[in-house]
């Protein structure tokens, strides 16, 4: 199918879901949800917690079908998981006894991909994340960062056209965490993926986006796209720049009050 240039690459329409509540009440976690991704963009997705913003790329990759509303990739409404979205989770979900290069081969071998090519792509990928050295290694001997390349090389090696990522690097330490941001931005600007990367940290959602999503509180919806005009290739020494920071403190006014009823509701709950 050709598709035409002007068509956005992901497409949500009015999405609203519905989760069932305590004593099966039910409970709408987000509200009427539109907004068009362009190919070879970088969205990230902030908001408070329980904003929906976990939910709302579940939606993307019919994890979860929505209670109404519409999601397309290239103008074809998405009925079922997989095809030609890929998903990286928060946890890297390695089988501990398949090698490196055999975990990253393993959605190739869902799909029915002979082995041999399966693990030539793997290959491939796993030199894109710099693990090309440790195809053989067992994940227990991998450090928290590479495991989460070797979780980003096997979303990638399906080939998808659009990547979904949910938290990938919050159990990450503070510099691991810079690393892989900028691992991740090198490889998106080698492959042109489309990627909607869902984070808490107001800082890694400006340093990686060309737009940022604030979702309101529960039931989220969005309360302001923010574009991020600071140039590509970006490196650390942007995020001291006023530029950088006023983009922060913009999500940071967008979302302050929602984060703040959370933490009084929290502290409530345990008093």
């Amino acid at each position: 199918m050709n598709t035409p240039n002007n068509t956005p690459k992901v497409k949500l329409s009015g999405i609203n879901h519905v989760y069932d509540g305590v004593d099966q009440q039910p409970l709408l976690v987000l509200r009427d949800i539109s907004f068009d991704v362009e190919r070879g963009e970088f969205i990230t997705i902030v908001g408070g917690s329980g904003s929906g913003k976990t939910t709302l790329l579940r939606i993307i990759d019919q994890l979860i079908a929505p209670t109404s509303g519409s999601v397309m990739v290239d103008g074809e409404v998405v009925k079922s998981p997989g095809g030609k979205i890929s998903f990286v989770f928060q946890t890297d979900s390695l089988l501990p006894w398949r090698t490196v290069i055999d975990n990253v081969a393993y959605g190739l071998d869902l799909r029915g991909v002979p082995k041999v090519d399966g693990r030539d792509r793997s290959r491939k990928y796993l030199e894109l994340v710099g693990l090309a050295a440790f195809a053989d290694y067992y994940p227990h001997q991998l450090s928290g960062g590479m495991r989460q390349r070797v979780n980003l090389a096997r979303a990638l090696a399906v080939e998808p056209d659009v990547l979904l990522m949910d938290e990938p690097f919050a159990a990450l330490d503070a510099q691991t965490r810079e690393l892989m941001q900028l691992e991740l931005m090198r490889i998106w600007r080698e492959t042109k993926k489309t990627i909607l990367f869902v984070t808490h940290q107001l800082d890694e959602a400006v340093f990686l986006a060309d737009r940022v999503i604030a979702l309101s509180a529960r039931p989220g919806s969005i309360r302001e796209i923010v574009t991020i005009d600071i140039p590509h290739p970006r490196d650390m020494s942007v995020k001291r720049s006023s530029a950088f920071q006023a983009k922060v403190g913009r999500l940071w006014d967008l979302i302050e009050s929602d984060v703040r009823r959370g933490f009084q509701d929290d502290l409530a709950s345990k008093t």
